[in-house]
């Protein structure tokens, strides 16, 4: 059963009963907020840009070190808007423009005050059918700056 996510067990009178899955919730773009995460949606790419291809320094090295580390910003959207995805490493070659991706247990991480959706090791990104929605691109939420302003209270 390699790969496959068995649903948590409880005790009931002594007895193991299993708990169900939870449904995935699907979001939309327009609906995502700075520094949230736990978002399953359903995306297409329509721009993916190199932006680190690095080779390990030696041979010999193991760890993440050993590892090519690759990099990729991609502008993804739905119908309600766009978004830029920072995609690493495995995740960079799955990114190519037309592709349909569900985006499981995503992240929003602030980078210079504007928002990237991203998917880690916690995560999963999987190409679907092609969907049938048209991309809104004209609402990218990636290009809203936001600015953290503590509020005294009085």
């Amino acid at each position: 059963m390699e790969g496959k996510a068995l649903p948590k067990t409880t005790q009931r009178n002594g007895e193991p009963t299993p708990t169900s899955l939870r449904k995935p919730v699907f979001v939309k773009v327009e609906s995502l907020k700075p520094e949230t995460n736990g978002h399953t949606l359903v995306v297409k790419v329509l721009q993916s840009n190199a932006v680190l291809s690095k080779n390990p320094r030696s041979q010999n090295s193991r760890g993440s070190q050993g590892q090519n580390a690759k990099i990729a910003e991609c502008l993804v959207g739905d119908e309600t808007g766009t978004i830029l995805f920072t995609a690493r490493n495995d995740q960079v070659d799955i990114m190519k423009p037309g592709n349909t991706l569900i985006l499981r247990n995503a992240k929003i991480n602030m980078f210079k005050g504007s928002m990237r959706l991203a998917v880690d090791k916690w995560g999963r990104v999987e190409v679907s059918e092609p969907a049938s929605f048209i991309v809104k691109e004209d609402n990218n939420l990636s290009l809203v700056e936001y600015e953290l302003v503590n509020v005294e209270e009085s």
